[in-house]
């Protein structure tokens, strides 16, 4: 597996599988926010979920996939604090903020700083066309954020500062992802990366949610918390996985940008799922969002 991965980076094959990766990852990451943000404590939700995928990864870690060379135990440990506190500022925002308010300006923060990111550290460049694409995309996400602002009336009291952790929060997605990026690219087996990744990065948040939970007057049942983290371990596999081997296979500012499309699915989730208004106002400036990341991709 990890051979023809290898095989595929710089091809127009590896190009379309990118695309696909990263558009999954979208759908995915969609997915375990609303997870995170359902009707748990979002800190609870989190150190279940963690736990989870920290758990599944170890035996991969330990016993299946090749020993990560020695550089690459100091890059493990800029990545466990960078992760950690994008986590840290997500819960942050999550509990001053409704899941469709707070999630697309995160995502979306992002991927401008991801591409300059990307064209300092691997050097990538984005032609005028996908420059036009970001510049939707942002006024999609900007957009979005004011008019949430003037109309949302669910944690209204708290919604400014809920709006600037997520602005916040997307900065260190940008951070996460360039880093990552980088990580996943300095290891002569990806997988080796990815499970690693998740090993370690799972060890953190679930010690806070344990000291949370034993704090908690009225403790939510432990039963349904335990399945919500081993869901959203098996897709947090899905969602960071398939964007980290997208930024492996190709360029890692495109595949930001094209993950943001999130965004919609995410407005789907929260109308559907967790009965938040969303508008026709709000769905037209998230597709704007979804809009600007296809420019992105065929303005290349």
């Amino acid at each position: 597996m990890s051979n023809w991965l290898l095989s595929l980076e710089g091809t127009e094959a590896g190009h379309h599988l990118a695309l696909i990766l990263a558009v999954s990852a979208a759908i995915l990451h969609a997915f375990f926010g609303a997870l995170q943000k359902g009707r748990h404590d979002p800190w609870l939700s989190r150190g279940a979920m963690d736990m989870s995928y920290g758990l599944m990864a170890m035996p991969f870690a330990l016993f299946i996939v090749p020993w990560p060379e020695a550089h690459m135990w100091p890059i493990f440990a800029g990545m466990f604090l960078i992760h950690l506190a994008y986590k840290v500022l997500q819960a942050m925002a999550y509990t001053r903020g409704a899941y469709t308010v707070v999630y697309p300006v995160v995502r979306g923060t992002g991927p401008l700083f991801t591409v300059i990111g990307a064209f300092l550290i691997f050097g990538e460049t984005f032609a005028p066309t996908q420059w036009l694409g970001v510049g939707i995309l942002l006024a999609g996400i900007f957009g979005l954020a004011l008019y949430n602002y003037i109309h949302i009336d669910v944690d209204r009291e708290t919604l400014l500062p809920a709006l600037g952790l997520a602005f916040i929060t997307g900065a260190f997605v940008a951070l996460y992802t360039t880093y990552d990026a980088y990580g996943i690219r300095a290891t002569a087996d990806p997988f080796t990366f990815l499970a690693w990744f998740f090993f370690i990065d799972g060890i953190a948040m679930p010690i806070y949610a344990a000291k949370r939970w034993r704090a908690m007057e009225v403790k939510p049942d432990f039963g349904p918390l335990a399945l919500r983290g081993v869901i959203g371990g098996l897709v947090a596999f899905g969602s960071f996985g398939t964007i980290m081997l997208a930024t492996r296979l190709d360029k890692v500012g495109e595949a930001a940008v094209l993950r943001e499309t999130s965004t919609v699915f995410a407005a789907l989730i929260g109308w559907i799922v967790l009965g938040e208004k969303v508008g026709p106002r709000r769905i037209a400036l998230m597709s704007l969002i979804a809009l600007g990341a296809v420019v992105v991709e065929f303005g290349g």
